[in-house]
C-alpha cells in the first residue's frame, strides 16, 4: 500500500501546502480521504489523476476538508467519469446534494453513491475501514484503513485534540498521520501542539510505526525542529513532518 500526502495544510493557506487530502493506493484500488482546496491539482499531478479516484471518504465537513469536492465532481464529469462514491459522518449526503443544488447545470449528470456513517467498521474500495469519533469543534472521525486482503494499516487522525485513546486506536499501525496544527506557544483547542501530542503518545499503551505530522497552520513554518524537539521530550518514536507530494510505502 502507498500513501500520498496531497495536502498537509490547514484552513489558512501558506502558498506551499494544499488543504487536507490523502491518497491511498493498493494494487488497482484507490481511495481519497478528504478533499480540501488544492487537492484536485495535487491529485492531477499523480499517476492516478482525478479520473482514477471514484471513492472519497471525509473525516468531517469543515471547508478545508471538503472545498474541492464539488470541483472534483465537475472535473470527473468533464473527463467522462460520472460515478463517485462519497462516504462520511452523518450529514455527508446532505452536504453533497445541497452543494450540487446550487449548480443547476450539474443536475442529472452524475451517478453518485452517498453514504452517511457512524463509528464502526465497513468495507469500501478494497479497504477495510474502522472509524472512531475524535475531539474537534464538529463531529469528526479518525480512520484506520487496511487493505481488505490484509497487510499493514494506516491511521488518519482527522482534526482533533490529542488524547491517549486515539493513539491506542492506532495500536499496531505502520503509519499514524496526526494533526499537529500549532507550536506550543499558541493557545488552541480542538487541535494539538507538540507537547500535548507527545504526552498522548507517551501515555498510550500502543506500538506504532512512523508518525507523520500534518494539518499545519502557517504558525508552524520555520519551527519544525523546535516542534520535533518539544514532542521528543515526551515520545521517542519516529516522527516526521509531512510534506505535500510525499509518497510513502506502508510496510510492517
Amino acid at each position: 500500500m502507498r500513501l500520498t500526502f496531497l495536502g498537509t495544510g490547514s484552513a489558512m493557506p501558506t502558498g506551499t501546502r494544499a488543504q487536507s487530502g490523502y491518497l491511498l493506493r493498493h494494487g488497482d484500488e484507490t481511495l481519497l480521504v478528504d478533499c480540501g482546496s488544492g487537492v484536485l491539482n495535487a491529485l492531477a499531478r499523480t499517476d492516478v489523476g482525478y479520473e482514477g479516484v471514484d471513492t472519497v471518504v471525509l473525516t468531517h465537513h469543515h471547508l478545508d476538508h471538503v472545498s474541492d469536492l464539488a470541483v472534483l465532481l465537475k472535473a470527473r464529469w468533464l473527463a467522462g467519469e460520472t460515478d463517485l462514491t462519497v462516504v462520511g459522518p452523518p450529514g455527508t449526503s446532505d452536504l453533497v446534494e445541497e452543494t450540487l443544488a446550487v449548480h443547476e447545470y450539474m443536475q442529472g449528470r452524475l451517478d453518485l453513491t452517498l453514504r452517511d456513517r457512524t463509528t464502526g467498521t465497513f468495507d469500501l474500495a478494497g479497504f477495510t475501514i474502522e472509524s472512531m469519533a475524535v475531539r474537534h469543534s464538529m463531529q469528526c472521525f479518525a480512520y484506520r484503513l487496511q487493505p481488505a486482503d490484509g497487510g499493514p494499516s494506516v491511521v488518519l487522525s482527522g482534526d482533533t485534540e490529542a488524547f491517549p485513546e486515539l493513539i491506542e486506536f492506532a495500536d499496531g499501525a505502520a503509519v499514524l498521520v496526526h494533526d499537529c496544527s500549532f507550536p506550543d506557544d499558541v493557545d488552541v483547542s480542538n487541535h494539538p501542539t507538540p507537547t500535548t501530542l507527545g504526552e498522548a503518545l507517551a501515555a498510550a499503551e500502543a506500538e506504532l510505526g512512523r508518525v507523520y505530522l500534518t494539518h499545519l497552520y502557517p504558525h508552524t513554518e520555520g519551527r519544525h525542529e523546535e516542534m520535533l524537539a518539544s514532542l521528543a521530550d515526551h515520545y521517542d518514536g519516529q516522527v516526521t513532518f509531512a510534506e505535500d507530494g510525499l509518497t510513502v510505502r506502508v510496510e510492517d
